[in-house]
C-alpha cells in the first residue's frame, strides 16, 4: 500500500497504512472477533482456521500511519459478554432494552436511536438528577452510563494527524474446506 499515491485537490499525497489497525474475525453477532489480521509485517503468529470468518480491512492515511481515539462518540455496540449490572436509573433500563432488542451486540449510532424515537437517552442522568455533569451533554450521558457500567463499548471516531486523510477498505471472507469465499464481493464491489 505504501507504494501508492492519492491525488486530491491537484494535490499529490503518499499513502501510508495505518500501522496500529487490523483485520479480524468475526463472530455470530460480534463484529469484532478475538483473532487479528495484522495489515503491517510483524510478530504475529496467529492461524487461520476453516469455518472461521474474517474482515480482511486495510486502512491508509496521508498522515503518519497512526491513528488515535479523537472527536465525539456517535457508534456503540452491546458488549456480548457485558456484565449483568443493576441499572438504578429507569432510562437507562429502557435504553439498554431497545439497544437489545434493535441490535443485539451489533454496532449502531445515535442517530438510529432517533430513528426509533428514542428520546429518553437524551435526558441524561445529570439532567434528571437536576445538575450537568461538566464537559458531558445531555444526549451523550445516558449513553456514557451504560458504558462506564461495561454493558456498552464506545467506538470514537480515530484520527491521524490534523489534515490528513484516511480511508478504509474491507471484504468478508469465509474460510472453507476447498476455498477461501469472499463472501462480501457484489456486482459493484
Amino acid at each position: 500500500m505504501e507504494a501508492y499515491e492519492v491525488e486530491i485537490g491537484g494535490q499529490t499525497y503518499p499513502v501510508k497504512c495505518i500501522r496500529n489497525l487490523n483485520g479480524h474475525t468475526i463472530l455470530q453477532y460480534s463484529i469484532h472477533g478475538t483473532k487479528s489480521v495484522p495489515i503491517v509485517k510483524g510478530g504475529d503468529q496467529t492461524k487461520m482456521e476453516e469455518g472461521e470468518t474474517f474482515a480482511i480491512e486495510t486502512f491508509g492515511s496521508t498522515g503518519k500511519g497512526y491513528v488515535r481515539d479523537d472527536l465525539e462518540t456517535s457508534h456503540y455496540a452491546r458488549k456480548a459478554n457485558a456484565p449483568n449490572v443493576a441499572l438504578r436509573v429507569s432510562s437507562a433500563r429502557n435504553l439498554l432494552n431497545t439497544i437489545n432488542k434493535n441490535f443485539g451486540t451489533l454496532p449502531f449510532c445515535r442517530r438510529y436511536l432517533d430513528r426509533l424515537g428514542q428520546e429518553k437517552y437524551l435526558l441524561g442522568v445529570g439532567c434528571q438528577l437536576g445538575h450537568q455533569t461538566p464537559g458531558i451533554t445531555a444526549d451523550k450521558e445516558q449513553l456514557n452510563n451504560l458504558v462506564s457500567s461495561g454493558i456498552v463499548e464506545a467506538y470514537p471516531p480515530l484520527c491521524d494527524v490534523k489534515g490528513s486523510y484516511t480511508a478504509q477498505f474491507e471484504h468478508t471472507i469465509l474460510l472453507r474446506p476447498n476455498v477461501k469465499e469472499v463472501i462480501s464481493r457484489g456486482d459493484d464491489y
